[in-house]
């Protein structure tokens, strides 16, 4: 998919360029070492449903007018949103919809809808800018948020060590993996012993290919048979090889494992995972580095968690679990140790 390119950003544009960092030789492989939601199966077509009703109680609007959650503009963050991202009145949001439902497609085919961008439309609203949704490729965000074609990015992207080098994040999700499987399946997945001589289907390139692959050299050294990892061309073919035996597990973003298992019959979650196993991480907006606008949207983001909206949406989408108490500005500099207070929270809760 070619994503569409933003308004003129001349100015813009050159200033980001102009700043890019040596460690851009890192590449897109080493980026794109976190959770893809586009490479995971995203779930079933809503065809011409306008609402699903699922058996957790929640009832996702797939249309698309979506009625968002909003918030009122505060003028105190309005004026701390770096000069040359606010001059046009936009926050341009990149987003890759492609897993319900964190970012999807609505009903018509066209609009990106989902959690990722009811959470961005908050931000913008706390900072008096109009959001402008930018539909891309996983591949693609890194190099056109680097270039000021994006000045962030809400798409279930992670945390991790050699993202921080390139970009500043700005906390709003905790950030695991499911594991699925069908109904009849007896699976309860923990660790690499319990995938051993399964077929697994991964997205190629994601932080839940990482996690497969160590489990299986972790397998090799006792002796174990490794899963064999499957990968397919579309998320439609991943959930027809699950549910027709061909595979026995599929991993994938925890929020769209669970959103299967309310609204179908045959599919259920065995397992959780951290998505930066062994470590702990978290999702987070993503910014160019240094230009000063992810502890912006930290601020908007924290006043959300206080006034409620933000609560809202998640409920809204099924996601209260891996709601985060606070937000926190993530950068190279503090990586460390927010890593390290990651690792102290209670189970079940990144923080």
């Amino acid at each position: 998919m070619t994503p569409p390119t933003g308004l003129s950003r001349g100015p813009r544009r050159s200033r980001a360029l102009a700043a890019l960092p040596a460690v851009v030789l890192l590449g897109t492989a080493a980026l794109a070492g976190c959770a893809d939601p586009g490479a995971s199966a995203a779930g079933t077509s809503t065809g011409g449903a306008q609402t699903t009703a699922a058996r957790n109680g929640v009832v996702y609007n797939t249309a698309p007018d979506q009625q968002r959650i909003r918030a009122e503009k505060e003028a105190a963050l309005a004026a701390k949103v770096p000069e040359l991202i606010g001059r046009d009145g936009k926050l341009t949001v990149a987003t890759t919809a492609g897993s319900i439902p964190l970012s999807f497609h609505a009903t018509d085919d066209q609009t990106a809808i989902g959690s990722e961008l009811d959470i961005a439309q908050l931000v913008a609203d706390k900072l008096g800018l109009e959001l402008d949704v930018q539909v891309t490729s996983w591949e693609n965000w890194p190099l056109k948020t680097q270039s000021g074609d994006f000045e962030a990015v809400f798409s279930n992207v992670g945390v991790n060590k050699d993202r921080v080098k390139l970009f500043d994040f700005a906390s709003y999700r905790a950030a695991f993996m499911g594991f699925e499987a069908k109904k009849s399946a007896s699976n309860d997945i923990k660790g690499a012993d319990d995938i051993s001589g399964l077929k697994v289907s991964v997205g190629s390139g994601t932080n839940q290919e990482k996690i497969l692959l160590a489990w299986n050299k972790e397998l090799e050294s006792k002796g174990k048979a490794p899963a064999t990892l499957q990968y397919y061309s579309s998320d439609a073919d991943t959930i027809l090889a699950l549910s027709s035996g061909r595979t026995d597990l599929n991993i994938a973003p925890y929020p769209s494992t669970v959103y299967r298992e309310n609204t179908r019959d045959d599919l259920k979650v065995v397992g959780k995972v951290n998505a930066g196993w062994p470590s702990e991480t978290l999702v987070a907006a993503t910014t160019l580095r240094g230009n000063g606008l992810a502890p912006v949207i930290s601020e908007a983001l924290n006043s959300a968690i206080d006034d409620g909206s933000y609560g809202k949406v998640l409920e809204r989408w099924g996601l209260s679990e891996e709601a985060l108490p606070e937000s926190r500005t993530i950068t190279e500099e503090n990586f460390a140790a927010t890593q390290a207070s990651a690792s102290t929270a209670p189970s079940g809760k990144a923080s």
